[in-house]
């Protein structure tokens, strides 16, 4: 048993690891894009996003620029990883017991909806309000990243938590695409998506031990899931989750799901993600018109939504459930942790950018939304680490960094 939980925390070691330094990679992309696009470069940084591509033949080709290319095709992947990561915590991570994740999940769920809310009250009656969903997630990336900037005042207890609570943030956020970022649905396209799921999940059943037979069966399945009209990275997701795993930690270490897993992750953090964010944090920042910019129902709401909502949603309904004694803070960890990891939860980028490129396709406003990304999960970031700096770090807390 200790050799299991030895075996756990060294593979969350990595992860955390590897999710920091890729968040380190994901803000230089992202302050090359901003650059790119507000020096000499920007005629030949749009040709190139606009670029159209077809792939395939016939009936069967998709054309799209290289932009969408990146935010369907390769994002596919990344949501890919992101299943894999969520079968995994829900076989042998921090989210196998509802007992011990109640804290992380519930947290989550606050910091899905109060966000959601915010926004939905400064857009109410406005074209704009399908982009509640914006402010809804967390960046595990950038969130990670910062967080090992704060070295001993992060006890391991306050970065698994973080972990467990964007890891379902993430989950929410796929629901929220899936449900409500889709086009007009194509039921044949539909059916016929179904049909390969089903496909895919009796592969699992009887064992098939091919990684390459279900990949390529998801990449049909990314195929039916776009012509379907639902966004066509939950076909990612979805493979992930049906990827076979075991809850045996020891046989888990030989499954098709870890392996895959340790092999696609790195070329998610540092090559898919760095991409996407080359691709779609190039915004055009205009300091005069910055102060009007700022002061829309759009950048109100996410701003308030990410900065303010993750706060009250996360350390609200975590101090709640503490406080009624239906969940317990995680080892090492105080009311003042559990704060700075709620203010953290207000780093947005990724998802946040992602999501506001399905819910805008009026250029100024999407402009708008991913400058005002920026600037809440900068806000949240830079307030973060105010925070941890200001505690004072106790020797039984047990640090990871």
């Amino acid at each position: 048993m200790k050799n299991n939980t030895n075996n756990r925390t060294y593979s969350f070691l990595n992860f955390f690891r590897s999710e920091s330094f890729s968040g380190i990679i994901l803000l230089t992309c992202t302050v090359i894009a901003i650059l790119l696009a507000n020096f000499n470069f920007v005629p030949i940084y749009n040709e190139i996003l606009h670029k159209n591509i077809t792939i395939g033949y016939k009936a069967t080709s998709v054309s799209m620029p290289i932009s969408r290319w990146i935010n369907d095709g390769l994002m596919a992947v990344f949501f890919f990883v992101i299943g894999m990561e969520i079968k995994k915590e829900l076989l042998i991570g921090e989210l196998k017991s509802l007992k011990t994740t109640i804290l992380p999940i519930a947290a989550a769920i606050g910091g899905i909806v109060v966000p959601a809310i915010l926004y939905a009250l400064f857009n109410y009656n406005q074209l704009t309000i399908n982009g509640f969903g914006i402010p809804m997630a967390t960046d595990i990336a950038f969130a990670l990243g910062v967080i090992s900037l704060v070295d001993k005042k992060a006890p391991k207890g306050i970065v698994v938590f973080l972990t467990a609570l964007a890891i379902v943030d993430d989950l929410g956020a796929i629901i929220v695409i899936a449900i409500f970022y889709g086009t007009e649905i194509s039921w044949f396209y539909f059916l016929l998506s179904l049909a390969i799921v089903g496909v895919l999940i009796l592969a699992n059943k009887f064992k098939v031990k091919s990684s390459a037979i279900f990949i390529i069966i998801g990449i049909v399945l990314w195929f039916t899931m776009f012509k379907s009209g639902i966004h066509a990275t939950l076909a990612g997701v979805l493979l992930g989750m049906i990827i076979p795993g075991s809850r045996d930690e020891e046989v888990f270490k030989e499954s098709m799901l870890n392996k895959l897993e340790h092999a696609i992750s790195p070329c998610s953090s540092y090559l898919i993600m760095p991409i996407f964010a080359l691709a779609n944090a190039g915004v055009v920042i205009n300091m005069i018109s910055l102060s009007t910019i700022m002061s829309t129902p759009v950048s109100v709401g996410i701003i308030l939504g990410l900065f303010l909502g993750k706060q009250l949603g996360i350390f609200g309904v975590s101090t709640i459930l503490v406080k009624l004694g239906i969940a317990k803070f995680p080892l090492g960890v105080n009311q003042k942790h559990l704060y700075g990891a709620s203010v953290l939860g207000g780093i947005g980028f990724t998802m946040s950018i992602f999501i506001s490129s399905l819910s805008f396709s009026d250029e100024a406003i999407l402009s708008t939304a991913k400058i005002s990304i920026i600037a809440a999960s900068l806000l949240s970031a830079i307030w973060g680490l105010i925070i941890f700096a200001l505690i004072k770090p106790e020797t039984d807390n047990v640090n990871i960094v």
